[in-house]
């Protein structure tokens, strides 16, 4: 790895070095060429001009004279024409032997009265050279200069720059170096101390000054381990938390991922099942019971709280099993161990079963007695009447009481059974309405049946749909209404009419008819619904017991509606009566 970097930084600044100093060279070189040559143009045209100048005014002198002095002077061959190109004279040949020079570039111009500049390869010599012409009276003059020394003087300086640029190189090639080893040396810190991390050392740090881009970087990861490993000590102390707290329940907690493998157990998990739990093997290894294994698949699957009883994952108990979905997949269950508390039930209502089983009889025979007590004659027993009946309403009383607490726990236990069958709602609301009819009469109240055939209109097509039969048990749910029309005709009778009716559901079963009885009483204060299905609840305890009631009657009717996987509730506020409603699913 350290390797990697430092090549790898030590050819990117090989790249660039190299391709500076080419730059330099290359762009030094033609600069200094071009001033080179500008300045030798320069100079040789003031020459070209002085050696017109003396052309122009030397008379002591011949012109062959003139052409040798001034190409001595000035370095360079001197050359005279007239003003039809013949060569007048010349410093290096004889102008006899010459061409015409009128068609040379510098020339032609020189004629026209313009300064003529040239640069062309001799054809004798075989080296460049540069030709500058100026017009004179009568003709032109011009110098030519061999450029052989400029082209000697460019390779000395492309000599010398390419040593300069080689030994620029090597010192930057070993300042490169350097500067790699030390940015590699720094990475490759950086790279150690993340390494670290994702190993789980939270603690590991660059510490490294944030001097240039590297320094800030490492001062970043500094700071993100350092964030991390707080967050994880949260994370931690949390986790333990929750671990001593799921290890303390006396219920049984596991965690199953969305693949069904095992996460997460706790000890009376550990503790319910022979095998023990194994952390990421499959579930079914642990618990077989398939009430459990679907309830779990159901809470993963649908996202949904599911609950369930199983019996199969220990022999003889029988658990609660409530399966809630975890976020990221999978899900959580927990088993509540309901083995004594069903026992603790069964006794309870066996107790209460066996205890009303047994008061029937003498109460049977104190009821018996006192009625034929009352039969005799007035005279024989006098004030002692008013005990007689005392004895009778009471003993009738206890008669009712142990009547409906075998009815109760034969429901609870579900000794009784119900024989369902599909009932249209309508005969329902009559058997209940013929049933109270006189009874309501009596007692001045009106009992009716509201309107219960139609659901819904639909308005495109004006078709109208009826109430689906419902699954119940005629004498049950008789029960049921006998005890809400009951309590309504004692409790409501100051209202003077009672409503029964029948409508679609609209909260529990998904489908079902919603059945109620409505009074128009004083009504029950609100902190009272939810108890009012309660084992001998009751609001006003005086008026209860002045009416004979026993106090189990809505505790009845609430468990046949569990039976029947219905519901029931009550709807009230004070001085404006009361209504109860049973949901019953559709057949």
């Amino acid at each position: 790895m350290k390797n990697r970097i430092f090549f790898k930084l030590l050819a990117v600044f090989l790249i660039v070095i190299a391709a500076t100093a080419a730059t330099l060279d290359v762009m030094l070189g033609s600069a200094w060429e071009s001033s080179l040559r500008t300045e030798i143009e320069r100079n040789l045209t003031q020459k070209t001009q002085l050696f017109a100048h003396r052309v122009e005014n030397d008379r002591a002198h011949s012109l062959t004279e003139i052409a040798a002095q001034e190409a001595l002077a000035a370095g360079a061959r001197a050359t005279i024409i007239d003003a039809s190109g013949k060569v007048l004279a010349d410093s290096e040949s004889d102008p006899a032997s010459m061409e015409n020079h009128a068609a040379r570039k510098e020339f032609a111009a020189a004629l026209t009265g313009q300064t003529g500049k040239n640069e062309r390869r001799s054809a004798t010599l075989g080296i460049p050279f540069l030709y500058v012409a100026v017009p004179v009276s009568g003709g032109a003059v011009r110098l030519a200069y061999p450029l052989s020394d400029v082209e000697a003087v460019q390779a000395q300086v492309n000599r010398r720059l390419i040593w300069g640029s080689t030994i620029a190189l090597f010192l930057a090639l070993l300042i490169a170096a350097s500067a790699s080893i030390w940015t590699s040396r720094r990475l490759e810190h950086i790279v150690d101390v993340a390494v670290r991390i994702e190993q789980g050392d939270l603690r590991a740090r660059v510490e490294d000054r944030p001097l240039d881009e590297i320094g800030r970087v490492a001062a970043a990861i500094d700071k993100t381990a350092g964030q991390v490993e707080r967050s994880f000590a949260a994370v931690r102390s949390s986790q333990r938390q929750l671990e001593t707290l799921l290890n303390s329940m006396q219920d049984a907690v596991i965690a199953v991922s969305s693949d069904g493998l095992v996460q997460w157990a706790n000890q009376p998990m550990d503790r319910l099942v022979p095998q023990h739990t194994r952390l990421n093997a499959p579930v079914v290894e642990t618990i077989r019971d398939p009430d459990f294994l679907a309830a779990v698949k159901a809470a993963t699957t649908t996202k949904q709280v599911k609950t369930t009883r199983a019996t199969s994952i220990v022999p003889g108990r029988a658990f609660d099993v409530t399966a809630a979905p975890l976020p990221d997949g999978g899900a959580v269950a927990v088993l509540r161990d309901l083995t004594e508390t069903e026992r603790v039930e069964k006794t309870r209502r066996d107790f209460i079963a066996n205890v009303s089983h047994e008061l029937r009889t003498p109460l049977t025979s104190i009821q018996g007695y006192s009625e034929t007590l009352l039969d005799v004659s007035s005279e024989n027993f006098g004030p002692n009447r008013e005990f007689l009946e005392i004895i009778r309403k009471n003993a009738a009383r206890m008669a009712r009481l142990t009547e409906d607490l075998l009815t109760l726990a034969r429901v609870e236990s579900g000794e009784t059974r119900f024989d369902t069958e599909p009932v249209p709602p309508i005969e329902l609301l009559h058997d209940a309405e013929e049933s109270f009819r006189e009874i309501a009469r009596g007692q001045e109240v009106d009992l009716q049946i509201v309107e219960t055939n139609v659901v819904e209109t639909n308005e495109d097509h004006g078709s109208v749909e009826t109430l689906p039969s419902v699954r119940a048990d005629r004498e049950a749910i008789h029960q049921v209404f006998s005890n809400l029309i009951d309590n309504a005709m004692k409790y409501g009778r100051s209202g003077g009419r009672i409503l029964l009716g029948a409508r679609p559901a609209k909260r529990g079963v998904e489908f079902g008819v919603e059945f109620y009885v409505q009074d128009f009483g004083a009504g029950i204060s609100s902190e009272h619904l939810p108890r009012l299905f309660e084992r001998f609840y009751r609001v006003d305890k005086a008026r209860s017991r002045e009416s004979g009631g026993t106090g189990l009657g809505l505790a009845i009717a609430k468990h046949i509606m569990l039976a029947h996987g219905g519901s029931i509730r009550a709807e009230s506020e004070l001085n404006h009566g009361s209504t109860f409603l049973f949901t019953l699913p559709t057949a």
